[in-house]
């Protein structure tokens, strides 16, 4: 996929020597990982269950906290951030379940985080919400509610909540794992212009075809370490490691 990527001295993102346990420290999930993103780029990282992809991610924004190392968004270290929240407002975040307002329409929805935390008036939250709507392909659905929506469209209605926000950096963490299959199509689509306009993003995802057609990277990631760290083509073609070649063999047909 061919992309002019922004890129600039210092990557948008930041991490160094992370490192996260559980239970004492008897479970660990991050082991001394370190990566930068640069601004534009389109990161996927893969790996199995357990592999240390979700946590990494969550880390990203503080909601997890690591053990040690550090991680610095758009020139400002998380760990010493005053204002954390304000940092977390350029940082939009999409998770496998929807997490809709099951009481709001789909336009309210959209509109409530701009309201409150980008202090937008009515008319400014309605008229980006719209512009979203159209952009991810449901303009029909800004009356409706959540439950009568497919797993897809709400899907793509918190993306549109995310970007309502104007974040600077997309986090998905797994957004079509809770899909039906004929449903992924529509929320990957939406995924690819995305990355196809220059967002810098990071997604988590078992979604090969995705990785192949939108990542400018991919990272594999096993036991809490990142085990290699390439272009598409390279990992698909000629992976380096044992264990990425043992992964792929298991999922790619």
């Amino acid at each position: 996929m061919e992309r002019s990527i922004e890129e600039t001295d210092v990557p948008i993102i930041q991490i160094r020597h992370l490192r996260k346990s559980y239970y004492h420290g008897k479970l660990v999930a991050l082991d001394d990982v370190s990566l930068d993103v640069p601004q534009g780029q389109v990161a996927v990282v893969i790996g199995p269950s357990g592999s240390g992809k979700s946590t990494m991610l969550r880390c990203l924004n503080y909601l997890e906290i690591p053990d040690s190392g550090e991680v610095i968004i758009d020139g400002i270290a998380l760990a010493h951030a005053s204002r954390l929240n304000e940092v977390r407002t350029e940082i939009g975040m999409v998770f496998q379940q929807f997490n809709l307002f099951p009481h709001l329409s789909v336009l309210e929805n959209i509109m409530m985080a701009q309201r409150i935390v980008r202090k937008r008036n009515r008319q400014e939250a309605q008229e980006v919400a719209e512009e979203l709507l159209n952009k991810v392909g449901i303009p029909d659905k800004a009356g409706a509610y959540p439950i009568q929506l497919s797993g897809g469209q709400q899907q793509r209605v918190a993306i549109a909540r995310a970007l309502a926000m104007q974040p600077k950096i997309m986090l998905f963490d797994e957004p079509t794992s809770a899909l039906d299959p004929e449903m992924i199509k529509e929320v990957l689509d939406v995924m690819l212009q995305l990355a196809q306009d220059g967002m810098t993003m990071v997604v988590v995802s078992h979604e090969m075809g995705f990785a192949r057609n939108a990542a400018d990277r991919v990272i594999f990631m096993d036991d809490g370490k990142v085990i290699e760290d390439t272009t598409p083509e390279e990992l698909f073609r000629a992976p380096k490691h044992e264990r990425t070649k043992e992964f792929l063999g298991k999922i790619l047909h």
